[in-house]
């Protein structure tokens, strides 16, 4: 079946589709011929500041159909689960970094999208957010990135997405761009591939936060048949090597069956730059407008390095390496 044909399998509302061939590393036995166990390196620096389990207790797979796929299955603790949607509704959101919403003047001047939903209960806004850039920012017309359209990527997301990187073996990543998706239950993703980026050998980073998403992984072609796999709250995918150009979507939004941040014992997450966000997350009160957000939606960010190794700068003479 090709990606199309299987994207609307998966879509159809009516009849709902079978979702017995969906690859579900909730049990990993049932799949263990379509997957391989894949070792986590134990490198130094601490964890504390990402909301991660220690790496070696990290259960990461890779798939067999296609090289260079890997999952990581929820390595967050709870509290880091929060801190990252804390961060990508309340702080991602704000300028100067882009929203679909810049063009509508939805928001009023001065103010930002996420206080002005949680001060006035607008529903109706919080719904209409759908994406935000970081660092680099996407162009969504020309499909090009430039020197002239960037802004400051987030330390602790680059810091998180480094740490994970070192952790499967990619020593040389910088996360230097990103998309943050925000789905609701009717939301879907179509079928695309990744290629903007100067550096196409990279690997490219996802993470997972709230309802749990079908996800579609083909080949370099539309025609070729995907695989589909569950994304739960909290995994995270890697695409490398071959996987890096292979299309890829989002065909439907499945409600939980759990909800693991509210799993929630006292964690001692350190982030001295982002206390305020820290905070939210320990205090029940202050998180429970994110928790409604996250009972009827997903958030998802995927996270490139641009440029190439050595490279300062688009189209740059190589200069010294980090």
């Amino acid at each position: 079946m090709s990606f199309k044909d299987l994207f609307k399998f998966y879509k159809s509302k009516n009849p709902p589709p079978n979702l017995n061939d969906v690859l579900d590393f909730d049990n990993t036995e049932r799949i263990s011929s379509q997957i391989k166990k894949i070792d986590v390196g134990n490198i130094s620096g601490s964890n504390k500041n990402y909301g991660l389990k220690p790496n070696k207790t990290w259960e990461a797979y890779e798939l067999v159909r296609h090289p260079g796929l890997i999952f990581i299955k929820n390595p967050f603790t709870s509290i880091g689960q929060r801190y990252w949607a804390v961060r990508c509704l309340q702080d991602y959101s704000k300028k100067p970094n882009k929203t679909n919403l810049d063009s509508f003047n939805l928001v009023p001047d001065g103010k930002e999208w996420w206080d002005v939903c949680h001060n006035n209960n607008d529903k109706l806004l919080i719904n209409k957010l759908r994406w935000a850039t970081l660092g680099y920012h996407h162009d969504w017309d020309t499909k090009v990135y430039s020197e002239e359209n960037k802004g400051d990527f987030p330390q602790d997301l680059a810091d998180l997405s480094k740490y994970i990187a070192q952790s499967l073996g990619f020593s040389y990543f910088n996360a230097e761009a990103a998309i943050v998706n925000y789905y609701h239950m009717d939301s879907t993703l179509s079928g695309h591939r990744d290629h903007s980026e100067e550096n196409l050998e990279a690997p490219l980073l996802s993470f997972s936060f709230g309802q749990t998403a079908v996800f579609l992984l083909g080949g370099e072609s539309k025609e070729e048949q995907p695989s589909a796999l569950f994304l739960r709250s909290g995994d995270i995918v890697i695409m490398s090597k071959e996987s890096r150009l292979c299309y890829h979507g989002v065909p439907k939004i499945l409600q939980m069956d759990s909800r693991f941040w509210d799993c929630f014992e006292e964690e001692n997450l350190v982030n001295k730059e982002f206390k305020e966000a820290v905070n939210i997350c320990k205090e029940e009160v202050l998180w429970k407008p994110f928790a409604d957000y996250l009972s009827n939606s997903r958030i998802n960010i995927n996270v490139r390095q641009v440029l190439k190794r050595g490279h300062k700068r688009l189209c740059g003479d190589p200069e010294e390496k980090t």
